[in-house]
């Protein structure tokens, strides 16, 4: 009796549509996936919160709750929420920005890799020494006088304004 040998069947030789099939299957899977994550991830951290002008939206995760908690008791509550100094005006830089620190302050308090205490970045700053120019935009050219004398950084010397 002959033992029948197992078939051996070619990437080549299975026909096209199959392959399309079966690559569909997993893309659709890794969507899925991905979505599926993202779904309990925003739900699981409230994600809604910080889509609106709350500040308590920002007291979300616990190590800005000292901030949150600092606005509270600080004049610049009768007159900003955390939007008005932390993000640019205008509807789509105001949710780019969001979305953009979302990501990245997501990412690094899921990793642990933050600095305690947190610090402000860069692009951040700027937004943050704009917001207070537009506000006290008559006190900065007081101060600052002549524009050909450079400008002058507002939170260089006023950091912790609104945080106390």
């Amino acid at each position: 009796m002959r033992l029948a040998q197992p078939r051996i069947v070619s990437v080549l030789s299975v026909p096209i549509f199959q392959w399309r099939t079966c690559v569909g299957l997993a893309l659709g899977a890794a969507v899925g996936v991905a979505f599926g994550i993202g779904g309990y991830t925003f739900i699981y951290a409230r994600g809604a919160s910080y889509l609106t002008d709350d500040a308590a939206g920002c007291a979300n995760c616990h190590i800005m709750r000292s901030h949150y908690d600092s606005w509270i008791k600080s004049t610049h509550k009768a007159a900003a929420v955390c939007n008005d100094c932390h993000t640019p005006e205008g509807l789509l830089p105001k949710y780019a920005t969001k979305a953009s620190n979302g990501f990245w302050h997501s990412f690094a308090f899921t990793t642990g890799r933050f600095p305690e205490p947190i610090r402000i970045k860069p692009p951040n700053r700027e937004v943050t020494e704009a917001a207070c120019r537009r506000c006290h935009e008559e006190t900065v050219e007081a101060i600052e006088g002549d524009p050909a004398q450079g400008r002058v950084s507002c939170v260089r010397c006023h950091a912790s304004v609104g945080h106390l």
